[in-house]
């Protein structure tokens, strides 16, 4: 939990220079003119068809079949499109930064923090991509499998920080050793620090719910994985060559 705490304050630092300013802010809104488009295209249409698809769960008949839940049945596909705006705004925003802007961000950190580091160039920009559609690929689906669970009050609060902490480690962990790992330090430190990549995911996901603060959480989060990632890099660079010398 040290490291995680470490990597969150290092973060927060690196977030308060003039230059990530403009990263915090153009990614936000570019995703939310996006989704306002969308919204306005296509708003009527896609709640109509999620209410047809929630009908053809008996676990959702079920459960508008209960009182209070019988009250909003008809409005269920409205106010889930609802909820899920925000969220959708953060994600793209998230999927933006980690193909765009993280670059530029590791070389801010790395040149700051972590002058001594070799960049040893593991990564590529079409892993980037790749990285950022298979995350979102699989976040949707995980999404989609679990619907029926967020009709169960006491998972409301869990599935959120659940999902979204799956969803900023698998999108940041790999822009932030791209530059400067190896193919094979790269999955080695993820192998490795799996359990924390995971918790630290968490807990930014965590830290996105804040009303006003999670519009500076895509940007947060991607230096908090950065510091995180080129931290565990040095140590697993720091251990016996011999070692070192099986893993690159």
């Amino acid at each position: 939990m040290e490291r995680i705490l470490t990597a969150l304050a290092k973060g927060f630092a690196s977030l308060l220079h003039p230059k990530m300013l403009w990263l915090m802010v153009w990614p936000m809104l570019v995703a939310l003119v996006l989704w306002v488009t969308l919204g306005a295209l296509y708003w009527s249409e896609t709640a109509r068809w999620i209410d047809f698809q929630l009908h053809q769960w008996p676990v959702y008949e079920w459960a508008v079949s209960i009182w209070p839940m019988t009250l909003i049945a008809a409005w269920f596909g409205w106010l889930l499109l609802l909820a899920l705006f925000a969220p959708a705004v953060l994600i793209t925003a998230v999927v933006i930064i980690s193909i765009v802007s993280m670059p530029a961000m590791v070389a801010y950190v790395s040149e700051r923090d972590y002058p001594d580091l070799a960049r040893r160039k593991g990564g590529t920009f079409a892993g980037s991509v790749w990285n950022a559609l298979a995350a979102l690929i699989l976040f949707s689906a995980l999404f989609i499998l679990s619907l029926p669970l967020w009709l169960i009050p006491p998972l409301w609060p869990v599935l959120p920080l659940a999902l979204f902490g799956y969803f900023n480690q698998r999108v940041f962990r790999y822009d932030a050793l791209a530059e400067h790992g190896s193919a094979a330090e790269i999955a080695e430190t993820v192998r490795r620090s799996r359990g924390e990549l995971y918790l630290l995911g968490v807990t930014l996901a965590l830290i996105g719910h804040i009303p006003l603060v999670g519009f500076v959480m895509p940007v947060y989060g991607g230096l908090a994985f950065i510091h995180y990632g080129l931290a565990r890099l040095g140590e697993l660079r720091a251990e016996p060559i011999e070692g070192a010398a099986r893993r690159v």
